[in-house]
């Protein structure tokens, strides 16, 4: 009897982990500088871990749809979202059918990337300072895109307004794609844009950018100052990248997740692939994250509030 008892208890311990494909959802559509981040982890996990990992992007909804997805996700480990910062603007602006705070397990966050102010190059001025003297000087006359209302560029700007007192126009898009264009073909003066989305416009003088937000200046683009040294210290705006799994996952998954993004984010050639995006290894424990997003989701609720922030 203890014989078979024995062997029935071995038979119903769980499989190490991991024993099956996993699959990191994220929100955004293919090309950006979170998908990239996200394919780099997908790929890592593949090579440290051994089980085919793949990256489906479920874009819409200012990324709630990858989100809601995977909190109704089974709990264990194999289903993962890379979020963004909009993972907890979202429900700031609007009802949302997920909790950030109490329908996910943090793993770690990711990176951090910057953001590029810049104009189009028919407008007289070559430094942040100059920019904002001219706006100033014709309120309401300027506009601004963004890739959609409550998204990082909607809220940077806005923050870049609140701080410079200037009056600049809101041009929502529906996706990045289309406000590039027009910023691009100049029907918008200003916008923001990630490192990654806005180097070759930078280098063929289809776009001027005026200031990098962050502490330094990347090195896809050293001509470009920061906000402290251009004159505006007070601003800053960058965009954060992080893994989260479904809330009730088993601590020892978290664990196992834990320390491979802790390895990987450590990678010289990591840390080289993330530097030509433009992007910055940014790592936290998971106990550490919760912490963290209450201190962001403070700040943003009041700028929400401030600049009368919607998703409508």
């Amino acid at each position: 009897m203890t014989t078979i008892a024995a062997a029935a208890g071995a038979q119903q311990q769980p499989a190490p982990y991991p024993n099956k494909p996993i699959k990191i959802l994220v929100g955004v559509p293919p090309g950006g500088s979170t998908d990239t981040v996200a394919r780099l982890f997908a790929e890592w996990l593949r090579e440290s871990m051994g089980q085919p990992t793949i990256v489906e992007n479920r874009p819409g909804a200012n990324t709630a749809v990858a989100a809601d997805a995977v909190a109704h996700s089974a709990p264990d480990g194999y289903t993962l979202l890379v979020a963004t910062d909009a993972f907890i603007t979202v429900p700031l602006l609007k009802k949302a059918s997920f909790d950030p705070f109490k329908d996910f397990a943090p793993v770690a966050t990711l990176t951090v990337n910057p953001f590029v102010m810049a104009v189009h190059p028919s407008l007289p001025v070559n430094t942040l300072k100059e920019f904002i003297a001219y706006a100033k000087a014709r309120p309401d006359k300027l506009s601004y895109a963004s890739s959609g209302n409550g998204g990082a560029t909607h809220l940077g700007t806005e923050k870049f307004k609140m701080l410079t007192g200037t009056r600049i126009i809101h041009i929502p898009y529906r996706g990045a794609g289309p406000a590039l264009n027009d910023a691009i073909g100049g029907q918008v003066e200003l916008s923001m844009w990630t490192p990654l989305a806005i180097g070759t416009h930078v280098a063929t003088g289809k776009l001027k950018p005026l200031a990098v937000t962050g502490p330094h200046r990347v090195s896809t683009l050293p001509q470009v100052p920061t906000f402290a040294e251009a004159g505006l210290p007070a601003f800053d705006h960058q965009a954060w990248q992080g893994v989260f799994a479904p809330a009730g996952t088993p601590q020892p998954v978290i664990d196992r997740l834990n320390v491979e993004i802790k390895k990987m984010l450590a990678q010289p050639r990591i840390k080289e692939t993330l530097d030509k995006q433009g992007v910055d290894p940014f790592y936290l424990a998971a106990e550490k994250v919760p912490e963290f997003l209450r201190r962001e989701s403070a700040g943003l609720a009041t700028l929400v509030k401030s600049a009368n922030v919607t998703m409508d």
